[in-house]
């Protein structure tokens, strides 16, 4: 049997990526979260990772189908 030790802190911050997560889900771009709660997905061929929305954001800018992709949720 496994049990998880994460602190308060790092659920709440894995939770904060749930919603961009099932989208990115939905789209088959292939999400993970990982320890501590960062976000990666496949993306034109490449593994992007993300330590913060901020970051995501950012990169969302430079391209336009993430960018619709992750609407409203940024």
């Amino acid at each position: 049997r496994l049990s998880t030790d994460f602190p308060t802190e790092m659920m709440q911050a894995r939770r904060e990526w749930q919603d961009i997560f099932k989208v990115l889900k939905g789209k088959k771009l292939q999400p993970r979260i990982l320890y501590p709660a960062r976000i990666s997905f496949k993306i034109e061929g490449e593994i992007k990772i993300f330590p913060n929305k901020q970051k995501l954001k950012e990169y969302s800018n430079t391209k336009p189908r993430l960018k619709e992709i992750l609407k409203g949720l940024l």
